[in-house]
């Protein structure tokens, strides 16, 4: 004999059904994507077409590109609002991440500079294009699997990882990114 339950549901109610659409995303990975690269740093490029992120890692001399990845603005703007968003979740699970030092207030190299005493790969100059970012994060850092979604089957294109502390730096970098294109490329269109 079964005891009843001390809060029946009302025969009038019955379950409740709501629709929702699921996108799941699958992307196959490539062998030569699937351990990733560790990345100290971002640069963020723009022209009217596109963004150009490359990943850095100056854990040796000469600093070196690890990746490069070529977004669409509205892929760039997507990125911004999931990066926002995931950072938040790691916030909420684990405490904000630890804060890095800020730079000092010396004379700030040119992007010309920059890249003169960067190491650049011929296999990564090219970049590889990404049309959907897949965004996680453990307790120690951050990883983006950057995705190309063609036909027949979507693939990993680029897997980065980067460490907590420099996640809101570079969410920062890539929002301000945002603003300049909109700045320097999206203009009202004038009047007659």
């Amino acid at each position: 004999m079964s005891e009843p339950a001390e809060n029946p549901v009302p025969p009038e109610k019955g379950p409740e059904f709501q629709q929702f659409t699921h996108n799941p995303v699958a992307a196959r990975v490539p062998e030569k994507v699937a351990r990733g690269v560790y990345s100290t740093g971002q640069l963020i490029l723009d022209s009217p077409k596109e963004f150009v992120i490359d990943f850095i890692q100056s854990l040796t001399r000469p600093h070196q590109v690890v990746g490069r990845v070529v977004v669409t603005p509205a892929t760039m703007e997507e990125f911004a609002a999931a990066f926002a968003k995931n950072l938040e979740n790691y916030a909420s699970t684990f405490g904000p991440p630890p804060t890095l030092p800020t730079p000092s207030n010396e004379r700030r190299p040119t992007i010309q500079e920059i890249y003169d005493n960067l190491k650049l790969p011929d296999d990564i100059l090219g970049g590889t294009y990404a049309n959907t970012v897949l965004i996680g994060h453990s307790q120690t850092e951050f990883f983006f699997d950057f995705i190309t979604g063609f036909f027949p089957t979507s693939a990993v294109t680029s897997r980065v990882y980067i460490p907590a502390p420099q996640a809101p730096r570079f969410l920062n970098s890539v929002k301000a990114s945002l603003q300049q294109y909109q700045t320097r490329y999206r203009k009202p269109p004038e009047s007659p």
